[in-house]
């Protein structure tokens, strides 16, 4: 199987048979928008007040009660499995239409789905916040079984802090994800993940040293149960006792010198070094991966970025290599990151242009993967003509997604947008869409900072646009504009283009033009931007090397 990524709605891809038969996924892993540093009650606004819709402006992590969301509930309550069907309706009596069954019934169309294409040894981990996860575990009961769930995992995401309060409550503070973790059958693939000793326990309990300079403690030798449990009774060092070993085994024991008697007469115990101990069996409470600091090298600059730690251990615990990992709404890619990291397939789904890009470069920096050759992009346009369907989409934000998916054909950062959301920019952009960083010496010789600004059209064009990109390359102080478009330019525009003249850099002794026109056709005939080759765009991945893991992978790699 070649690693994939999706662009488009998850919940079509993954009806389609030919990408996803039956049982042909190993590890789903999938961190859905959902209800972060938020007003919980905001997710129970009715969608008829004015005042809810001014609360809800801001809010990007949940989907709205409307057309889509009615149409899959009544498909979930005609065409799901009859204990679905059931959930569901019980659901809307209790919650009533709002932004929470919205989410929720959207959820549970895609979880059905999940199940599906999970093998008998698969597992799903599904990361979502206490704000939704108790509805969302019944949803998972309903699909998996009650007997699938293994564990309701707490991570810590943040260290304390102390939230506001709403209205007269004053509820603690909020600092925690849940991730449940369901498998599909009784035979799911499980890896013994342990993790290192707390240094405290260390200190309290590994306080004695050998010559060696070992560190060891003290066990307990005597047998569980004493007679009762059949355990043999004999004289070890003048002890009569019951103990844990065979009189064969203890003697082995004490020639090797594990069993220690601290004075004649006292209870011979058991030499248990350090060194020797795997760590602690791993637990469903994970306070030990920190989420990402503002500083972190793995940040990239996506809203809700998970360290490519908390991804390891699951990957580590719930396959092998070889296996493959679904991430269906993979975002800025660390599943997938994770995933290759550890030898595993892939496969990334999202509905964004820009996530899909955000993903591209991770691999190609991380890893020096090349889309297309490495790995297959779905749903990208591959011709002119899809690109122009694209732009067209109106129904989904085509314009913006267009806009973000040429832009990612030049590596250029998006200047508006969120790179969780679908929405682009709002109000004037300044002439800006994209723009491309690099460094240049000044006239003193020093390095500087210089940038190229990029304008995406996908309508009709005009020289007048190259006029204003002009104007815009001039009161921005940048050193190149470029001009994208779908159509192709005419005559004057190329004229206006030309008539702008060059920029000079005194790094690379060379000319380039102040203005460059690139049609959509250019671009997929390998043509780019004419500039200075050492040049950064959005924050780049730093490069993986084998053998290279996280902080927390690094504890694990020998512990399992």
């Amino acid at each position: 199987m070649k690693n994939r990524l999706y662009y488009g709605d998850n919940l079509e891809i993954l009806r389609n048979r030919e990408y996803f038969p039956d049982e042909c996924v190993d590890l789903i892993y999938l961190d859905p928008p959902f209800n972060s540093n938020r007003n919980y009650n905001v997710l129970f606004k009715s969608e008829s007040g004015a005042d809810s819709e001014a609360q809800i402006t801001a809010f990007k992590d949940t989907w709205h009660w409307g057309e889509t969301a009615e149409a899959t509930y009544d498909e979930l309550v005609v065409d799901a499995p009859h204990k679905v069907s059931t959930a569901i309706a019980a659901l809307m009596d209790l919650i009533e239409r709002n932004q929470m069954m919205a989410y929720l019934v959207m959820m549970t169309a895609r979880l059905v789905e999940l199940h599906r294409v999970l093998k008998p040894t698969g597992s799903l981990y599904l990361h979502c916040d206490p704000t939704a996860s108790h509805y969302l575990k019944l949803i998972l009961d309903t699909i998996f079984g009650a007997a699938s769930f293994q564990n309701e995992i707490v991570w810590k995401r943040s260290s304390a802090h102390s939230d506001r309060s709403q209205g007269n409550v004053l509820h603690m503070g909020r600092i925690h994800d849940v991730i449940l973790f369901y498998t599909r059958s009784d035979s799911a693939t499980r890896n013994t993940v342990f993790t290192p000793h707390d240094p405290e326990y260390v200190r309290k309990f590994y306080n004695k040293v050998d010559e060696a300079g070992r560190k060891y403690r003290l066990d307990n030798l005597l047998g569980p149960g004493g007679a009762s449990k059949g355990n043999p009774f004999y004289e070890v060092m003048g002890v009569w006792r019951h103990w844990r070993y065979s009189e064969e085994r203890m003697k082995r024991l004490i020639e090797e010198g594990r069993v220690i008697q601290t004075k004649p007469g006292n209870v011979p115990m058991y030499k248990r070094y350090l060194d020797e101990m795997p760590g602690v069996s791993l637990q469903d409470v994970w306070t030990d991966i920190n989420p990402l600091a503002g500083h972190a090298k793995e940040r990239l600059g996506y809203p809700t970025q998970k360290p490519e730690a908390l991804l390891e251990r699951i990957i580590r615990a719930s396959s092998n290599e070889g296996d493959v990992v679904l991430d269906p709404f993979c975002g800025c890619g660390t599943a997938i990151a994770a995933a290759h990291k550890l030898g595993r397939k892939w496969i990334g789904i999202d509905i964004t242009h820009l996530s899909i890009a955000l993903q591209k470069y991770r691999l190609q920096d991380m890893f020096e993967l090349v889309s297309g050759a490495d790995y297959a992009v779905i749903g990208e346009p591959a011709t002119v003509d899809a690109a122009r369907e694209l732009a067209r989409d109106s129904a989904n934000e085509g314009r913006y997604q267009f806009e973000w998916w040429a832009l990612s054909l030049l590596r250029a950062k998006p200047a508006g947008g969120s790179a969780g959301s679908r929405k682009g920019k709002k109000g004037a952009d300044q002439g800006i869409d994209g723009i491309i960083n690099f460094f240049d010496e000044d006239e003193r010789g020093k390095k500087k900072p210089r940038r190229v600004v990029v304008q995406v059209k996908s309508g009709v064009v005009n020289s007048g646009q190259i006029r204003d990109l002009k104007g815009t390359v001039e009161r921005e102080g940048a050193a190149i504009g470029v001009f994208i478009t779908l159509e192709p330019p005419t005559q004057a525009m190329t004229r206006e283009a030309l008539a702008a003249g060059w920029y000079e850099s005194r790094t690379w002794g060379a000319k380039y033009r102040r203005l460059q026109i690139l049609t959509i056709g250019d671009l997929f005939d390998g043509a780019g931007v004419e500039m200075p080759p050492q040049h950064g765009t959005l924050t780049r991945a730093a490069r993986w090397k084998r053998g290279d893991v996280s902080v927390d992978g690094e504890s694990q790699r020998d512990l399992i």
